[in-house]
């Protein structure tokens, strides 16, 4: 019988941590790469601020953005997996407790990633 071992969730969860920063990484240095080859050139005036771009504030702007190659909205996406990477190491947590049949790590991992979701769909925007 093969049993699901602490080690194993372990070493699942450094793959995930891992993967998640690489990941971001490469969206960033990216999507900077294309923003400075259309942008670099450009010079900025900061005594008037422009703002946040319509693009950052929607989830289907950023992916609009990824396809259309906005640096912007790459290096965006980048952040956010960023964001998402210990979030989804909680979710793995709570799927390793599941498997290792430890119910009470089970219900304070899933409480925590409650928490999490409250405080992501509860935030304020200005």
């Amino acid at each position: 019988m093969n049993t699901f071992k602490d080690r194993d969730m372990q070493s699942v969860i450094g793959w995930v941590l891992r993967i998640g920063v690489y990941l971001s990484i490469g969206f960033v240095v990216f999507g900077g790469i294309f923003y400075l080859y259309r942008h670099g050139h450009s010079i900025v005036d900061h005594s008037v601020f422009k703002g946040v771009p319509d693009f950052i504030s929607t989830g289907s702007g950023i992916i609009h953005g990824i396809i259309t190659f906005r640096g912007q909205a790459i290096m965006q996406a980048g952040i956010i997996l960023l964001i998402a990477t210990p979030i989804i190491r909680v979710a793995c947590s709570a799927i390793g407790f599941i498997l290792e049949k430890d119910y009470l790590y089970t219900c304070i991992t899933l409480l925590v990633l409650l928490i999490i979701f409250i405080s992501l769909l509860g935030g304020h925007t200005g």
